[in-house]
């Protein structure tokens, strides 16, 4: 039974075969010549008739009427359905496939109970690896063509980060584990720096740290380098470099418009050594006695000319403070000169200040010359100094270097006309030129807020030529310059090449140090900062009251005293230096919190905010109006007026020092032994032998029993022989009273002497 089931199976089989090789060797002549377009009865031109059709189907369906399910019976306007010929060919070779489908079913009847598998991996019509618009080629839409196009973009970039990934593998291994260190990051800032949450950050400080920190606040160097190394990263330090070449003026090639432009002469050198004491011998003036405190507080420009060999020459000096908290101004000077002037006193030697001139020389590439100051007062200390500066490369001409070295006393003028001499010299061989007719460009040295007359910012032009009119743009701020003042205090239309001026016309005090460039129009300076996209937002102030303001340091500080403070100033320089100064000083007892730092006199603002945060208001070199200082006597505000920056630091120096607890150090002077224990009226009283050193009435005592201390305190009265005495010596008896009564015999009683210690912060 089995074996007649199979032999019909097998019979069935090979006939459905046979019959599946006939049809499909005859459909698949069909599509091959529809693919190739070998048979011209298939396909009718585009261009003929939409009558052509199929010699072996009659498809009893209008083609106008459907393509692809679609109603094409629309109106001649509705081009959007409108049959095409194509559509119509198309249509009749479905039609046919689907005649073709019913004629092979009818033809395999009698086999209707068995499955037929039949692969359709051959049938080209169905064939989903053929792109079917090689078959439809219809007009395609500008939308498909720009999704099209950009895919094949996003698959380009995809290749070319395949390709580039290989490449950079070797410097990303490199450089991933590795951090710049120039100053101090806020949480969330190194967790940007770490690629770490900020989060996870808080978490290991407070964990590992004991320190419980905000997003927002400030780590020291020391706490981010320990962060960093806990992730893995090596710190790298650098410094913050000044890109000088990229402001400077440029060197420009002899035209109609190239002039000779004057040298920008930058005296430097450490506070005392007499660069304002030289500047007045050069100036015959007497600026030294109008300084407070006899010491500069502020960059400032003067002008003279001298005459050489029959020739002018107009020179342009740049006075600078010595001090070490002005240090921006000090760079700000080495930014735009030409010539430094090197001031050294030989009563005093190369000093910290000295050492930061000589690297700004080395770093920026700038030209020299070593001026002794004081030689009336010491003779013979000149060729040690020489030594120590060579070797810093500063050689002596005479010895075969390239430094010249003029050697002057400013107070009776000694040699002064030598050194003149040798900066006409220098700038001659520098040959320094500017083009007269460009728009002007430099830097602004000094800002501050005139309360009459509004932002005031002193300027060096470096090139070109400064107008009345003209726009004028500093970092993302624009004016429009309404007063030009020189350095002898006189209004001019126009200012050129290497002239320091005052300019009225910012509707903000810009930013002292910046760079500034004039513009025809206010469209053009608009156009220039659009185009430029720079990010002005950290800017320097922003920096230094963030570094002052919730600092955490490496130390663990609980319930640490903060000092708040609001400072105003005359000038943005002067404000520079208070805040580079305040952050000089330690805060690991007492924070110091910059409530508001600004420049101009005190307002009706300052004291309201003073009153609101219990702040502290310190004023430098500004005034107060009358009716302020009642406002801030009426709001019980503590305020102090500074004219000398040392003042200022020394008195927030010892506001810090006494918010500081006080701390002891206890001396041992001597102790004694108790023999008996008596009761009086106000306590118990202890009989003792003092056996080492003394006892005195206001000692410290610690009481030792069996190795252990029973009690520690002071003394509250001390006699002998019913006597009241300041102090027992040794190998004498006394009786003792203090707060402790548990007296036994035997107890060992230690006397200590307390010595408050020096406070520091």
């Amino acid at each position: 039974m089995i074996n007649i089931f199979s032999n019909s199976y097998y019979c069935l089989q090979s006939r459905i075969q046979s019959i599946n090789n006939i049809v499909f060797c005859r459909y698949s002549e069909y599509e091959y010549d529809i693919l190739t377009l070998n048979s011209p009865k298939l396909l009718g031109s585009r261009i003929n008739s939409v009558s052509n059709s199929f010699d072996k189907a009659n498809v009893g369906i209008s083609p106008s009427n459907v393509v692809d399910g679609k109603n094409l019976s629309a109106s001649k306007f509705d081009k959007k359905y409108k049959s095409t010929t194509h559509d119509q060919d198309v249509l009749k070779a479905k039609k046919y496939k689907s005649k073709l489908t019913k004629n092979r079913r009818s033809s395999s009847d009698d086999i209707r109970d068995v499955k037929i598998l039949v692969s359709n991996s051959d049938d080209l019509l169905n064939n989903d690896s053929i792109n079917k618009s090689d078959l439809k080629s219809r007009k395609v839409s500008s939308k498909s063509k720009k999704n099209k196009k950009l895919k094949f973009v996003e698959s380009s970039n995809d290749s070319f980060k395949a390709i580039t990934k290989g490449l950079d593998a070797d410097q990303q291994v490199s450089t991933e584990k590795t951090i710049f260190l120039i100053k101090p990051l806020t949480v969330s800032e190194l967790s940007f720096q770490l690629k770490v949450p900020a989060a996870e950050i808080i978490t290991y400080l407070f964990l590992n740290r004991s320190i419980s920190a905000r997003i927002n606040d400030l780590l020291d160097l020391d706490m981010v380098r320990t962060v960093s190394q806990h992730y893995g990263f090596s710190i790298l330090k650098t410094s913050e470099k000044n890109n000088i070449s990229d402001n400077l003026p440029k060197q420009f090639i002899n035209s109609i418009s190239t002039i000779q432009r004057p040298p920008l002469i930058t005296i430097l050198g450490h506070v005392d050594h007499g660069k304002t004491t030289l500047l007045d011998s050069i100036l015959k003036t007497n600026l030294v006695n109008k300084e407070n405190g006899g010491i500069t507080q502020a960059i400032s420009g003067y002008e003279i000319t001298w005459k050489m060999d029959l020739k002018d020459y107009r020179l342009v000096f740049l006075d600078t403070p010595g001090h070490e908290s002005f240090k921006s101004m000090r760079l700000r000077g080495a930014k735009v000169t030409d010539i430094v002037l090197l001031v050294i006193a030989v009563d005093d030697g190369l000093k910290p200040q000295t050492i930061e001139v000589i690297n700004y020389i080395s770093e920026m590439n700038l030209s020299c010359i070593v001026v002794f100051t004081k030689t009336d007062k010491l003779v013979g200390n000149t060729d040690s100094i020489k030594h120590s500066l060579s070797n810093y490369n500063l050689v002596p001409q005479e010895w075969g270097g390239k430094t010249p070295f003029v050697e002057v006393s400013a107070r009776n003028g000694q040699n002064i006309d030598t050194l003149l001499s040798q900066i006409c010299m220098m700038s001659e061989t520098k040959k320094l030129l500017a083009n007269s007719e460009d728009l002007a460009s430099g830097m602004i040295i000094e800002s501050y807020l005139d309360k009459k007359r509004g932002p005031i910012a002193n300027v060096v032009v470096q090139n070109g030529t400064l107008k009345l009119g003209n726009a004028i743009i500093s970092d993302h701020l624009i004016g429009k310059v309404k007063s030009l003042t020189n350095t002898s205090n006189d209004k001019i239309n126009s200012s050129g090449p290497s002239s320091v001026v005052q300019v009225l016309g910012f509707t903000v005090v810009p930013q002292a140090g910046s760079f500034f460039r004039a513009f025809n129009t206010e469209v053009h300076a608009k156009a220039y900062i659009k185009e430029s996209c720079t990010d002005y937002s950290n800017n320097k102030f922003n920096a230094l009251i963030k570094s002052l303001n919730t600092r955490i340091t490496s130390e663990i500080n609980i319930n640490i005293k903060k000092l708040n403070l609001i400072i105003k100033a005359d000038t943005q320089g002067s404000l520079e230096a208070i805040l580079e100064l305040l952050c000089s000083l330690s805060q690991s007892k007492v924070q110091i919190n910059i409530v508001s730092a600004n420049f101009g006199n005190i307002s009706n603002a300052d004291v309201e905010l003073a009153s609101a945060t219990d702040a502290l208001i310190l004023a430098f070199n500004v005034s107060i109006l009358s009716q302020i200082s009642q406002f801030l006597k009426n709001a019980n505000i503590n305020f102090k007026i500074f004219n000398v920056i040392y003042d200022l630091f020394d008195y927030v120096k010892d506001k810090m020092l006494n918010l500081i607890e006080p701390e002891y150090d206890y001396v041992l002077t001597g102790s004694a032994v108790v023999k008996t224990v008596f009761k009086m009226n106000k306590g118990f009283v202890a009989g003792c032998l003092v056996n080492e050193g003394k006892l005195s009435k206001n000692s410290y005592i610690r009481v030792c029993r069996n190795g252990s201390c029973e009690y520690k305190g002071f003394i509250t009265s001390l006699k002998h022989m019913k006597n009241d005495v300041d102090e027992v010596s040794v190998s004498t008896e006394c009786g003792l009273m203090s707060d402790f009564e548990l007296w036994q015999q035997s107890d060992i009683i230690e006397a200590y002497e307390v010595v408050t210690k020096r406070k520091t912060l």
